[in-house]
């Protein structure tokens, strides 16, 4: 029998005592100099070049913060912009990350008819079948989706997680500013959508419960919404959120203590720029660039400290 995924990743959060997940989102401009000049001058100013020096970067991130962590979260965007060499960077990192133990939560939003999001989930977390042999294709452990367009496009995540002991997080309530335009409507039954879409997941979820309580399809909770937090938690007793929005989008420790359950349990909270771009702040500018990977291990204990005191 398949151990339930969220499990797993509640009992690497209770081991480590820490409920991160950091994310590789890199950027050119943030990532240092040494790393883009000796490649670049041997490689040229090429997306292959650049991939490479992504890949760099994100290997040392991952080797000082492996061991204090249990997931990473790489933003497919960053990667795809470079087309086919961004792509295999994304792959390698997905592939290097798990070889250190770490979780893998892609974000990557799809969402889509039903024939599409078959696809999209066979290559993400299922199986591609090609004429009777079974290929992993991009193989994360969890993904992100969009649950715009209905249960049907929800389905066949559904039916691999089932099957291939994987787990997804749904968009309920999300950090970015704009969220209200759309997810704050109140609908005919007086609650507003990111309400509904909440209740929604908790129903796609019902067969999927671990024995720590929570489902493998979880749900993406803004740190910047305390109070919807809190409300969607009381909602949403077996729902673990992937919380994003903490730092420097504003959200603080304060603001997530209404989404966790009485066992202090329920999030995973993501942190990006705060913590593989440490170097640039002024508390861990000591560092300098030269050990940009020492400051995210800096960073990665203050953020650990500052949720779990």
């Amino acid at each position: 029998m398949l151990i339930n995924l969220m499990d797993h990743l509640v009992a690497r959060i209770i081991e480590l005592k820490s409920p991160i997940v950091v994310g590789l989102d890199p950027r050119l401009s943030q990532i240092p100099g040494h790393i883009k000049d000796e490649i670049f001058l041997s490689q040229g100013k090429t997306p292959e070049a650049a991939a490479n020096v992504i890949y760099q970067f994100n290997q040392a991130i991952i080797n000082h913060i492996y061991d204090l962590v249990p997931a990473v979260k790489p933003q497919i965007a960053l990667y795809e912009q470079l087309g086919i060499p961004g792509i295999n960077c994304y792959l390698k990192t997905i592939t290097y990350a798990k070889s250190k133990g770490l979780i893998v939560i892609g974000d990557v939003k799809r969402g889509d008819i039903a024939s599409t999001a078959e696809a999209y989930s066979h290559g993400h977390i299922g199986m591609v079948e090609i004429e009777g042999t079974s290929h992993k294709i991009f193989d994360e452990d969890f993904i992100t989706i969009n649950p715009y367009m209905g249960h049907d496009s929800v389905e066949p995540y559904l039916t691999d997680c089932k099957k291939f002991d994987k787990g997804i997080f749904v968009l309920v309530k999300t950090s970015n500013p704009g969220s209200a335009d759309i997810q704050d409507i109140i609908t005919a039954a007086g609650q507003p959508i990111y309400h509904h879409v909440g209740d929604l997941v908790s129903s796609w979820g019902k067969d999927l419960i671990g024995k720590h309580g929570f489902s493998s399809v979880g749900a993406v909770v803004g740190a910047t919404h305390p109070e919807e937090g809190k409300m969607l938690r009381e909602a949403m007793p077996h729902t673990f959120f992937l919380v994003p929005g903490y730092g420097a989008q504003g959200g603080t420790a304060k603001d997530l203590k209404g989404m966790f359950n009485k066992d202090e349990l329920g999030i995973i909270v993501n942190s990006s720029r705060g913590i593989t771009v440490a170097f640039q702040l002024d508390a861990y500018k000591n560092y300098g660039e030269a050990n940009f990977a020492q400051a995210a291990r800096a960073a990665v204990s203050d953020m650990r400290k500052d949720l779990m005191p």
